[in-house]
């Protein structure tokens, strides 16, 4: 897969789970969270009005810390279709 067919496939994988209506599971959207952040180059501090929650971005973060912004898409990429199939 090229570089611009990777970019698309994960454009169109956020823009599925930014339509989908129905809660995620918690560690499916820490993973989301996570690989979206090291896939956009976007490593400011998580902002959730609940340290709790911060607590948990900020170590799904950790966890992705030696992932490239590339496999970051494919993971994301990944994830969300198999979440979607699992769904049918």
């Amino acid at each position: 897969m090229t570089d611009e067919e990777l970019d698309i496939q994960f454009d169109k994988a956020v823009s599925r789970v930014n339509a989908h209506t129905d809660p995620f599971p918690a560690d499916t959207l820490l993973k989301l969270y996570a690989y979206y952040k090291k896939a956009t180059n976007d490593y400011g501090k998580p902002r959730s009005k609940k340290p709790i929650i911060n607590a948990f971005k900020t170590n799904a973060l950790f966890q992705a810390k030696n992932i490239t912004e590339k496999e970051a898409k494919l993971m994301y990429v990944e994830l969300v279709n198999n979440y979607f199939l699992r769904r049918q």
